[in-house]
């Protein structure tokens, strides 16, 4: 039997605004301004969202809340200077001063605007958007080295588990960023995944084939992580987050349950909202991927 915990392949636009946190009425503006691109509409005339909609909503908003105005954020993408990369800067560097002078007249306001502006232009790409936890965890690879679907994964991973844990996933990419062996293998992997699509029935040899792969692959990233000491590192973080935000206490010093914040919502809950365009054969791929996973763990 497989799992039932899939998530959809496109949803609605009150579940792309949930999962996002903002609000239909919202994306529906984003749409008028030509900043949000119309996705298509299903069979009833909805819309429907998928992964790279909700990439390109979840960017806007990030750049939205660093105070970036919209036509600039509009300006940016058409352009192509919203992207990573070398000769992206220019544009968006003048983007972010101007802003950045604004901001200084409101410095006691927007305080937290102007920091996520300056690291955005240290870093020289869209890490720099991303929580400073984060970005302090990448700060040493080398210019260039992290690839824009790295932060897409990273964006989602902070939005649906914290800033703590898009900085533990982080130490993945450094990895990959710093063997090149291994992020070919990561490339080929993939590519194998990506090619279970719809014409790939669950019961294919190909989907078994390519789950004992990533299996493989898996476990010789993390034999590297551990060599590598990039383990310890994750140790610290966690160290790091403690004191930065110790648990809540009482008068007697007995903890209190921290309350979720606001506009976060459980892990089931956000998986449910966050559209993956995964076919049954890529779906079945990965739980038999996980199964070999928890084989392999030492009994406990």
């Amino acid at each position: 039997m497989y799992s039932s915990f899939i998530p959809p392949r496109q949803v609605k636009i009150g579940d792309a605004a949930a999962f996002a946190g903002t609000t239909p009425r919202a994306i529906r503006h984003y749409h008028e301004i030509g900043l949000l691109p119309e996705p298509e509409r299903g069979s009833d005339g909805r819309r429907r969202y998928g992964y790279e909609d909700m990439i390109r909503l979840l960017w806007v908003l990030r750049m939205a809340d660093a105070g970036i105005a919209l036509n600039d954020i509009r300006d940016a993408f058409t352009t192509g200077t919203a992207s990573t990369g070398a000769g992206s800067g220019d544009g968006i560097s003048g983007i972010l001063e101007r802003l950045e002078e604004t901001l200084a007249e409101q410095e006691a306001e927007l305080g937290r605007q102007r920091t996520a502006v300056q690291r955005m232009r240290t870093e020289g790409s869209r890490m720099g958007l991303l929580s400073d936890f984060v970005t302090d965890r990448l700060k040493d690879l080398p210019e260039g080295s992290l690839r824009q679907a790295d932060l897409d994964t990273l964006l989602v991973t902070e939005r649906i588990f914290g800033p703590l844990g898009a900085a533990v996933q982080a130490t993945r990419f450094i990895a990959l960023a710093t063997h090149p062996t291994l992020r070919e293998g990561s490339d080929r992997i993939d590519d194998a995944e990506e090619a279970l699509d719809d014409s790939v029935a669950v019961d294919d040899p190909r989907v078994a084939h390519v789950a004992a792969e990533r299996h493989a692959f898996e476990s010789a990233l993390q034999a590297v992580i551990e060599e590598s000491g990039l383990d310890k590192d994750d140790d610290a973080l966690f160290d790091a987050w403690d004191i930065l935000h110790p648990p809540p206490t009482d008068d007697e010093g007995n903890f209190i349950p921290a309350k979720r914040e606001a506009g976060s919502m459980s892990m089931v809950k956000a998986i449910s909202k966050m559209p993956y365009d995964f076919s049954p054969a890529r779906q079945r791929c990965m739980e038999l991927s996980i199964e070999l996973s928890v084989q392999d763990s030492p009994a406990t």
